[in-house]
């Protein structure tokens, strides 16, 4: 259901006139009642002819309460512009108007209150001067209503069940949000939120977390319009009867459900700054009027209409939310807009080419800007988050993947440039190496992995989709630069030929590698490191390394010798007819790769 706000200068009958339209005074305070004005919010409803419950905020209209104002404007459909006929537009009219405009309410009508206590010219001349000023309620009437006399009261009531008539339907959600706007303790209920449903279905008993503290409860009780119920719908004023002690929850609050919304201290929105503001903006202290919340922030412009808010404290925010900013001191509204990214990527690099995608640019365009700027999102998150569960989604993602404009690993999303930066990074990685290890067919993939702090999934989907763009190849256990082939000069093919026959001629008791290692350590080596890899030696331990030929005669002699019972390192020492330190290396390289396994003194084949 649609929800109707009230905007105007204090003392223009805002209060009095929806207790003549509704029979329900708004004004509950004391005070209120003392000083003859509204501070804080107010709420009542009017019944449509189909027997509907449509809920009224009535707002303050002096400039000291404007806090208030703003958090009862944020949930409103309908703009009910009171204006007094013997007044006119007045600094608080001008400012309710512009803060309406700010949070993209389009619909309202204007009440020319107090029509009883003028004359028919210069009501006339009242209703022309108004006519300008409220043009982007698209053309809203100005009907002349009493409060006092009942004069217009029916044309005003029937105008606003046509203008509910004429608003499009809520969006479908899947999530509820309730911004909360009152805070109170009731006795033998304890604590109760109140606010307007802004979009999703809420049902008692249903798990609710309370941002930004994050704290999740359920609701005990909940009603619609002052009566009970078990379920609230978007539009509707909703009280919740919720378990936690009242210092846990405040105005500014947002009741949804655990995971539906990020907690960010930046936000990158459009901004739309009010025509005749001269002071300066850019990194200027600022308040954020959001939901029911008011938050200081600062501002970073980034070209013409857009910006990056940074806040003093988390909150949490959507995509498409409207916003309203005030300068800090003194309090002038400045303008407002709406988030384009709530939760966005910390690089400023073409940030309003980027934005400017998300405010206009085709939902294949958003879904991949979105997309790029992040680290594996999810699908899901991405939906969610940004396109509110759009059925759309679905249908253009496919696209994207099918074009290969994205790529998927696993649930996750990656963006193709992306790849090209990561294959781009892998590349100079794998130059480094293969300077050092000119004989190495490549980087072992589990070492080019340390430098990509992902989970082992994404990285290996993102190092085949590199290989698959050509950045980089894979052989086996071994990722290598594309343009690189091993190819060993002269000194090198004469260093490693050496190397594995003095090994062979070693036999079961070959040279220690300090012994064979030389005058020039650094080919060493790499010689070394390329007949282990090519499989012509293996390396028992790092001061010790067999020729495969000797090492797989031990695997048999020992296989044999332990088929169906036990050996000792003394027995298998003296058939190989070597030391006990071969024979203890061989063991141990046996019990590593699961030849063999230790029972006591003794082995056993596996």
């Amino acid at each position: 259901m649609p929800i109707i706000g009230t905007a105007g200068h204090v003392d223009h009958g805002k209060t009095t006139l929806i207790k003549a339209l509704t029979g329900i005074d708004t004004d509950r305070l004391k005070e209120e009642k003392k000083r003859g004005i509204t501070i804080e919010l107010g709420f009542a409803h009017i019944i449509t002819p189909s027997g509907a419950k449509i809920g009224i905020v009535d707002v303050p209209g002096h400039e000291k309460f404007i806090k208030n104002m703003l958090a009862g404007a944020g949930s409103v459909d309908i703009a009910l512009v009171v204006i007094a006929a013997d007044e006119g537009i007045m600094p608080q009219t001008r400012e309710h108007l512009d803060i309406l405009r700010m949070l993209k309410i389009t619909h309202g009508v204007v009440a020319l209150t107090k029509t009883d206590l003028v004359e028919p010219d210069w009501l006339e001349m009242v209703a022309m001067e108004i006519e300008d000023e409220v043009q982007f309620l698209h053309n809203a009437k100005i009907l002349p209503v009493s409060s006092i006399t009942g004069e217009g009261m029916d044309e005003l009531r029937t105008h606003l069940f046509e203008l509910l008539e004429t608003l499009p339907a809520y969006e479908p959600s899947q999530n509820f949000r309730l911004p909360i706007d009152r805070v109170f303790t009731m006795e033998g209920f304890g604590t109760v939120v109140t606010g307007t449903l802004i979009e999703g279905t809420l049902h008692e008993g249903e798990e609710v977390t309370i941002f930004p503290s994050l704290h999740t409860t359920k609701v005990r009780r909940l009603q619609v319009f002052g009566e009970n119920a078990t379920t609230a719908s978007p539009g509707q004023r909703v009280a919740v009867n919720l378990p936690v002690k009242l210092e846990e929850v405040t105005r500014g609050d947002v009741l949804a459900p655990t995971n539906s919304m990020e907690l960010s201290q930046t936000l990158d929105v459009r901004l739309d700054i009010l025509p005749g503001v001269q002071r300066k903006i850019q990194n200027t202290r600022v308040h954020l009027y959001h939901g029911t919340r008011d938050i200081l922030c600062r501002i970073s412009t980034a070209g013409e209409h857009y910006a990056r808010l940074h806040l003093a404290e988390p909150l949490a925010t959507k995509t498409g939310d409207p916003f309203v900013i005030r300068f800090y001191s003194p309090l002038e509204t400045i303008g407002g807009g709406v988030i384009l990214d709530p939760v966005p990527a910390s690089t400023r690099a073409g940030l309003a080419q980027r934005l400017a995608v998300k405010e206009n640019g085709s939902i294949t365009e958003k879904i991949a800007t979105y997309v790029k700027e992040r680290d594996f999102p999810t699908r899901e998150y991405i939906k969610a988050r940004f396109f509110n569960s759009s059925p759309q989604f679905d249908t253009v993602l496919q696209t994207l993947l099918d074009e290969e404009t994205l790529y998927t690993a696993g649930e996750c999303l990656i963006h193709k440039e992306f790849i090209t930066w990561q294959g781009e990074q892998m590349q100079k990685m794998l130059d480094a190496y293969h300077k050092k290890n000119p004989l190495q067919k490549g980087m072992p993939i589990n070492e080019l992995r340390q430098n990509f702090p992902w989970h082992e999934n994404n990285f290996a989907t993102v190092l085949q989709l590199a290989a698959k763009l050509g950045y980089v190849k894979i052989a086996t256990d071994r990722v290598a630069h594309k343009n690189f082939n091993a190819k060993a000069n002269e000194a090198q093919q004469k260093a490693y030929n050496t190397l594995v026959q003095t090994v062979l001629n070693g036999g079961f008791a070959p040279p220690g590698v300090e012994e064979l290692e030389g005058d020039n350590k650094t080919l060493f080596r790499q010689v070394l490191q390329t007949a282990v890899d090519d499989g012509s030696l293996v390396m028992l331990t790092p001061q010790i390394v067999i020729h495969t030929e000797f090492y797989n005669q031990a695997i048999e002699i020992f296989q044999r010798e332990a088929a169906g019972k036990e050996i000792t390192l003394a027995q298998f020492r003296d058939h190989l007819q070597t030391s006990r330190k071969y024979a203890m290396a061989l063991l141990e390289h046996f019990d590593r790769k699961k030849i063999s396994r230790k029972i006591g003194d003794a082995r056993v084949a596996l």
